[in-house]
C-alpha cells in the first residue's frame, strides 16, 4: 500500500491532486471508512465532471457495495443534486466526487449523513481519515447492490417550488457555467421559466479548456461580463463547475459579491418569513446584520465553511444563511445549499420590483466598503491572532472564527488558513478612505 497523505482531509471535504494524493486506492478506502463510520444501507453516490472522475467513483462504489452498502448511482451532478437526492428519498447519506472550483487535476469528495447533515472536519472527516490511515478493511458476507436513479426533473421541481413561478418576467439572462454542471441543468430550467438565455462554457469538460472553474478569479469573469454589455442583459450569472456557488453581475458589468447578494436575499426571506433567523458570515456582515435587524430578524454570527453553516441552520431552525464564498443555505431545501436557488430569487426579486439589478444592489454599494479577502503568508499563526487581540484590545472582539475586530466605523476578520501557514483578511468600513487607510494598517501588522 502507498503511503496516504493525510493532508487531503480537510476542515469541509477531502481533496487533492490525483493521481498522487488521490486515486483509486485511496477512493475506494474512503468508501470503506465512509460506510463503516456511517453504518448506512444505502448510500446515493454521484460524480462531478472530471476525468479522473469516473475511476475515482467506480472505485469508491466498490469499497462501498463490499462493506455491505446499497449505491444509488445518481449519474453526473451537482453537489447540490446529491444533498438533495439524499434529503428527498430518505437515503442514510451520499458522496460525490468532485473537486469544487479547485484546477482540472484536483478531485476529491464531499460526504454527508442522513437528511443531508453535513460531514465537517468538526464531525466526522477526521475520523474518516483516521480509519484510512489505519487501512481500515471488511468484506460483508452480503455485497452490496448498484442501482441507478434519475433526479434532475424532481430537483428542479423542487428547487422551483421556492420561488413562485408565476411571477416571473421575461429577462435576457447571460450564463456562464465554466464548463460543469449546470449546463444541462439550465437547458431543462429554460423550458419552464420565460427567459432569453444566452450560455457560454455551457457543455460539461473535465479538462476546464479555460483555466480553473472558479468565478471568485477576477479575470475568470471578463468573458460573462463583456456578453453582459454586449447583449445588453439584464443580469450575468456564473457558477463553479460543482455549481454549489452562485455569483452574479449587473447589467452594467458590474461584479456583485455574495457579501451583498446575503443581504438582499436575508431581506426577501424576512419578508416571506417574519422575525425568522439568519445565519451570518464572520468575514463580511455589517450589511447583512442591518438588513436583518431593519427586518426584524434575528442574524447568528457563524464560523465560515458550509459544512458549519448548515449545521447551524438546522439547530437553530433558520430560514437562510449566506456566507460571502457564494453559498447561500436555505430552509426550504432542507436547511442545505444550493446553487441555483439564488438565481431563481433574484429573477423574482427583479420581477417583484420593476428594478434593475444595479439598483437593487446600489443602496449597498453607496454605504458598504469592503476589501476582496486577502491571504497573508505568515511564520506564526498564532502569533498573529495575539498581536492583533493585544493591539485592539479596546475595540470590541469576538473569536467564533479567528479574531473579529470591531469599531464604530471599521470592522475586520483575520481567520487562519485549514491548510497552509496564512492567514486571511477581510474588512469592511464605511468609507473608502477608511478602508484603504486600515487596510494598509492591518497588512503591516500582520506582516511585521
Amino acid at each position: 500500500m502507498n503511503k496516504i497523505d493525510p493532508t487531503i482531509f480537510k476542515a469541509y471535504d477531502i481533496r487533492g491532486i490525483y493521481p498522487g494524493q488521490i486515486n483509486e486506492e485511496v477512493a475506494y478506502k474512503i468508501g470503506q471508512a465512509y460506510a463503516k463510520f456511517i453504518n448506512p444501507k444505502t448510500v446515493a453516490l454521484g460524480r462531478d465532471v472530471r476525468l479522473s472522475g469516473p475511476k475515482l467513483w467506480e472505485a469508491a462504489k466498490q469499497g462501498l457495495i463490499d462493506h455491505g452498502v446499497n449505491v444509488v448511482d445518481i449519474g453526473v451532478v451537482s453537489t447540490d443534486m446529491m444533498y438533495f437526492a439524499v434529503a428527498n428519498y430518505g437515503y442514510d447519506g451520499g458522496l460525490t466526487v468532485t473537486a469544487s472550483h479547485n484546477p482540472r487535476e484536483f478531485n476529491g469528495f464531499k460526504m454527508v449523513r442522513a437528511k443531508g447533515v453535513p460531514i465537517s472536519g468538526d464531525s466526522g472527516i477526521m475520523d474518516i481519515r483516521d480509519l484510512v490511515l489505519n487501512d481500515y478493511k471488511f468484506q460483508s458476507e452480503v455485497k452490496g447492490k448498484v442501482e441507478p436513479k434519475e433526479i434532475l426533473d424532481e430537483y428542479l421541481a423542487k428547487v422551483l417550488s421556492v420561488i413562485d413561478k408565476t411571477k416571473i418576467k421575461r429577462f435576457r439572462v447571460v450564463a456562464n457555467t465554466n464548463f460543469g454542471t449546470t449546463g444541462p441543468v439550465l437547458k431543462k430550467l429554460a423550458e419552464q421559466l420565460p427567459m432569453d438565455l444566452t450560455v457560454i462554457n455551457a457543455e460539461p469538460n473535465g479538462e476546464f479548456p479555460k483555466g480553473r472553474p472558479d468565478p471568485l478569479i477576477p479575470e475568470n469573469r471578463n468573458e460573462t461580463v463583456a456578453l453582459v454589455k454586449q447583449n445588453k442583459a439584464d443580469l450575468g450569472v456564473m457558477w463553479d463547475s460543482d455549481a454549489d456557488r452562485c455569483f452574479f453581475i449587473d447589467e452594467t458589468g458590474r461584479f456583485l459579491s455574495g457579501y451583498f447578494t446575503s443581504a438582499i436575499l436575508a431581506g426577501y426571506f424576512l419578508k416571506k418569513y417574519p422575525k425568522s433567523k439568519i445565519v451570518v458570515d464572520m468575514k463580511l456582515n455589517w450589511a447583512i446584520i442591518d438588513t436583518v435587524n431593519a427586518a426584524g430578524g434575528t442574524a447568528l454570527p457563524n464560523k465560515t465553511g458550509h459544512s458549519f453553516f448548515k449545521e447551524r441552520m438546522i439547530a437553530e431552525d433558520a430560514v437562510f444563511g449566506g456566507e460571502v464564498s457564494g453559498h447561500y443555505f436555505f430552509k426550504d431545501y432542507f436547511y442545505l445549499d444550493n446553487g441555483l436557488i439564488p438565481f431563481l430569487l433574484i429573477l423574482e426579486i427583479l420581477s417583484d420590483t420593476g428594478k434593475k439589478l444595479s439598483e437593487i444592489y446600489e443602496p449597498l454599494f453607496a454605504k458598504y466598503f469592503a476589501i476582496d479577502e486577502t491571504s497573508v503568508s505568515v511564520p506564526d499563526v498564532n502569533a498573529v491572532i495575539e498581536k492583533l487581540k493585544h493591539n485592539f484590545r479596546d475595540g470590541s472582539l469576538s473569536f467564533i472564527d479567528g479574531i473579529s475586530i470591531e469599531y464604530p466605523t471599521w470592522r475586520a476578520n483575520v481567520r487562519p488558513s485549514n491548510t497552509e501557514p496564512l492567514v486571511r483578511l477581510n474588512l469592511e468600513t464605511k468609507d473608502p478612505e477608511t478602508l484603504k487607510q486600515k487596510t494598509q494598517e492591518l497588512l503591516d501588522l500582520i506582516q511585521k
